[in-house]
């Protein structure tokens, strides 16, 4: 789908987000520090770029300082770190990054921030604006911000949709609530849970990470 550079002086970082970005369809380059990166860069132009702030040689706001004052950040880039703050985060978007991921980055806004990343860039490609707010505005990409407890979900709930969004995040919201749903009702069990959705054990575990579904909340409704 997407020619996506990885730049991440953690090993298991890499790993991941290749492993990750690969199961979704993408083609994936990976750089362990900033001269691997400009190195890839020089050579094509990725469809979207994942860069890490802290790296031993050139920090990656420098890095994006670099590619910006060249002329060089003609692709979307999004920042990620564990131990930036808002004030960095603001820097990098000012820069021109398109948003902003706190390590440990979660499977959901990994995806979502790609697919806002791709999205753009595919825009402005094509001269279009974008339709889609700043992903620096979204609370969720960036770092020190609280997310909105969710309330435990009861068979009796009922739960209302937003449909005025992309396929894939109105999906994610269903399915969600699908298994936060059915946690509740069996009590947690992963068991009945994988035999009343139809799903083996390992998917089904697999896809309630992918979704952030807190896995205690059933236990806890049913206690």
């Amino acid at each position: 789908m997407a020619n996506i550079l990885v730049v991440d002086d953690e090993p298991g970082i890499r790993e991941l987000l290749s492993e990750i970005l690969n199961d979704e369809g993408h083609n994936i380059e990976l750089a362990e520090n900033a001269s691997q990166a400009r190195a890839a860069r020089a050579q094509s132009t990725p469809d979207l770029v994942l860069l890490d702030i802290w790296m031993p040689d050139t920090d990656g706001v420098t890095l994006l300082k670099e590619w910006s004052a060249s002329g060089a950040l003609t692709m979307p880039v999004i920042m990620m770190s564990g131990h930036a703050t808002i004030d960095t985060a603001v820097e990098a978007t000012r820069i021109g990054a398109q948003a902003f991921l706190e390590k440990p980055i979660t499977l959901q806004k990994l995806l979502k921030a790609v697919e806002q990343g791709l999205s753009k860039g595919q825009n402005r490609k094509a001269g279009l604006p974008s339709l889609a707010s700043d992903l620096v505005a979204d609370a969720s990409l960036l770092p020190g911000q609280a997310l909105p407890q969710l309330k435990s979900l009861s068979p009796q709930s009922k739960q209302h949709f937003e449909l005025d969004q992309p396929l894939r995040e109105a999906r994610d919201e269903f399915e969600k609530a699908y298994f936060e749903f059915h946690l509740a009702k069996e009590g947690g069990s992963m068991t009945r849970v994988a035999e009343k959705t139809g799903l083996e054990r390992t998917h089904l575990y697999r896809k309630l990470k992918q979704l952030g579904v807190d896995l205690s909340r059933g236990k806890r409704s049913a206690a």
